[in-house]
């Protein structure tokens, strides 16, 4: 088993890690592993592959995630994931949604560990690339001791590399996705124990961390730190991951660098029949907090709408920033 090392990373979320976003968190973080939206074994063998699983070579270490819960679709899905270049092959047992449940994967997969340790075998077996899992505590009613040990026995037992626990549990009845994300209480301790359960394996720990020292403090108990709609809406802490997390320089800590980089890439994007609103939308919190925030954002989402809008818009917005006064706190 190779030796896993991404002690950071941002989660997949769907609607929100398209290729565009990732591609503007590589501008602000090296080492950050990135993940794709969660995608459905099926889609990626009878579906537009170019469409679905197209990303730019920047993005690296990027990993795909599969939601599906037999094994052959999977372990499919997962070469064609090895073929197109991904770093990484992830099994999706957290979505609580109801087109999940009625495909019978994503959180309700907690309900069916062996399922899980076939799946991630099967996966195993098919790729040369770490098959990881990312999970819930439990769902509805399920005791998260004995879920999520026997959830991770099955996933080590069948090769896993790591586990990736979002420390709530999902309730599948009553609650709405978006309610799964915030009402089930965290129970960080839970992850802990996990870890001390398996001192060898690799676990990470996900779910209402929102900032780096939250995150370095979690490192002091588990393996990794993910973080999901902090690192989205304020996308700027990235900036900090590879000297924070990884003691390392950082491609740029500037955020008006970050920004201009994605302009070339805007350009190419509309020139290829884009819209200019895919590649504004991941960027819009990049000033959070900061003066002038309002301005950037409002410009980008007004503008970056309109037809024939291209990579003008960023340089509108950055200027409306500037004269709010948020390059002078940029430099402070």
């Amino acid at each position: 088993m190779t030796e896993y090392k991404h002690k950071f990373a941002v989660a997949p979320m769907i609607d929100w890690t398209d290729r565009h976003c990732r591609y503007f968190h590589r501008g602000l973080t090296r080492r950050a592993l990135l993940y794709t939206e969660m995608l459905t074994a099926d889609a990626l063998i009878h579906g537009d592959r170019d469409r679905l699983l197209g990303f730019d070579a920047e993005e690296h270490p990027v990993a795909l995630q599969l939601g599906g819960s037999d094994a052959a679709k999977l372990a499919a899905a997962a070469r064609i994931g090895a073929d197109f270049g991904y770093d990484e092959i992830n099994l999706n047992v957290g979505c609580p949604s109801d087109r999940v449940q009625s495909g019978t994967f994503g959180a309700c997969l907690m309900r069916e560990p062996e399922v899980v340790g076939r799946g991630v075998a099967a996966m195993k077996a098919a790729v040369d690339l770490p098959v990881t899992v990312k999970c819930r505590l439990g769902v509805d009613d399920q005791d998260i001791e004995t879920a999520l040990d026997a959830l991770a026995d099955q996933a080590f037992a069948a090769g896993a590399d790591a586990l990736w626990v979002h420390a709530r549990k999902a309730w599948l009845q009553g609650l709405s996705p978006k309610e799964n994300r915030d009402v089930p209480p965290l129970d960080y301790d839970r992850v802990y124990r996990l870890k001390m359960r398996w001192p060898d394996r690799f676990i990470g720990i996900n779910g209402g961390i929102t900032d780096l020292a939250a995150a370095k403090a979690h490192l002091e108990k588990v393996d990794g730190v993910m973080l999901g709609r902090a690192a989205y809406q304020d996308p700027g802490l990235l900036a900090g991951v590879d000297r924070e997390i990884y003691v390392e320089e950082a491609p740029t800590t500037d955020l008006i660098d970050a920004a201009r980089r994605m302009c070339a890439y805007a350009e190419a994007h509309c020139a290829a029949g884009g819209r200019m609103a895919a590649v504004t939308k991941p960027m819009i919190g990049l000033f959070h907090g900061r003066p002038g925030a309002r301005i950037w954002r409002r410009i980008l989402t007004v503008e970056g709408v309109k037809a024939g809008a291209g990579p003008e818009v960023i340089e509108k917005a950055l200027a409306g920033l500037a004269e709010a006064g948020g390059l002078e706190s940029l430099a402070a």
